[in-house]
Formats: C-alpha cells, sequence, structure tokens
C-alpha cells in the first residue's frame, strides 16, 4: 500500500471502522517488526515487542492526529515499544548471569541493525536530557527528514534541530567510553 493509502485506513480505523483497523494493523505489522528488529538482537524479543507495539496502536489510535503521516508515527510507537522491551529485559537479566549470553556491542553488526552500545547510550541520555533521545533516534537510526519529525513531535524546525544537535554532542563521548 501507498502511505497515502496506509493514511486513509488509519483515518477509517479512528472513525470506528473494525474491519479497516484489522487491515491497518495486518498492513503495518512488517514495518512495525522491522523497527523492532533494529533495537533488540534476539527475533522472539523483537516478535514480543512488535506485538506490543501493534497493542499500542490499536489502542491509542486516536492519538495519531493525521499531522504526518501515519508510518512515521507508527515508528514513534515501535521504537518506544522495542525500547520499553529492552529495558524490561535489562532489568530482568540476573546479575550473576554469564557474560558470554550477551553479545559484544562493540562486534554487533551495525548491518543487521542491532547497536547495544546506541542502545546503552540512548538509555543515559534519556536518564539525563530525554528531550534529545527521540529526536535524534529518528533523525540518526530511522533517517527521517528534520521536518517530518518537527511535524510528528508538534516542534519548531529549529528546536528539532538543535535538540538532535546537542543529543548528538551529548551521545558521542558515551558511545566512545563503551567502544
Amino acid at each position: 500500500m501507498t502511505p497515502d493509502e496506509i493514511d486513509e485506513l488509519a483515518h477509517r480505523a479512528q472513525a470506528g471502522d473494525r474491519d479497516a483497523l484489522e487491515q491497518l494493523l495486518a498492513e503495518v505489522r512488517p514495518r512495525a517488526l522491522s523497527v523492532c528488529r533494529g533495537v533488540l538482537p534476539h527475533p522472539s524479543d523483537a516478535e514480543d515487542a512488535c506485538q506490543e507495539a501493534l497493542i499500542n496502536v490499536a489502542s491509542k489510535l486516536s492519538s495519531w492526529h493525521g499531522r504526518g503521516r501515519f508510518t512515521t508515527w507508527l515508528h514513534v510507537v515501535a521504537l518506544n515499544a522495542a525500547r520499553t522491551a529492552y529495558r524490561r529485559m535489562k532489568s530482568e537479566t540476573p546479575v550473576d548471569a554469564p557474560a558470554m549470553d550477551r553479545p559484544d556491542p562493540r562486534t554487533t553488526s551495525v548491518i543487521a541493525g542491532t547497536r547495544l552500545d546506541l542502545l546503552e547510550a540512548m538509555e543515559t541520555l534519556e536518564r539525563e536530557h530525554p528531550q534529545y533521545v527521540e529526536p535524534l533516534l529518528l533523525r540518526d537510526v530511522y533517517d527521517l527528514p528534520y521536518e517530518e519529525i518537527a511535524t510528528l513531535l508538534g516542534l519548531p524546525l529549529g528546536t528539532v534541530k538543535a535538540n538532535i544537535h546537542h543529543g548528538r554532542r551529548l551521545t558521542r563521548p558515551l558511545l566512545a567510553e563503551q567502544a
């Protein structure tokens, strides 16, 4: 489906069309799974996060206001679901778990989309400067244009660019100390 067709389907689903909602969820599932796979190293974890993202899409569809593309909004929902799953798994990992169970972030394939060092850096950045995380991830990981990020987040373009610049400046040392 084209982005316009997906947007139209989302509008119909917002209006209460259950068939449109089912079709929308089926159509966007591969996109949501792709986003989750980009964050989580294990396929089963990505599947779980994707399922959570689709539940969030269905239950929070009214929060998409149609200012930007539905697929852009979906990226944010899926990214947040994957990051939430990562935080949950990280907190549930036993302290005495063998080190070999966790991939070395310095050797984890960037091409495969899994950067555990980046996730750790984003966790730190979110604790200290949460306003920079989402714009930075949308730009540098998902390669969304500045204008689309501004529309999606409801921020002025200059603020988005400044937040991304500051986020990059704060993230560089975090990545360097983990390398």
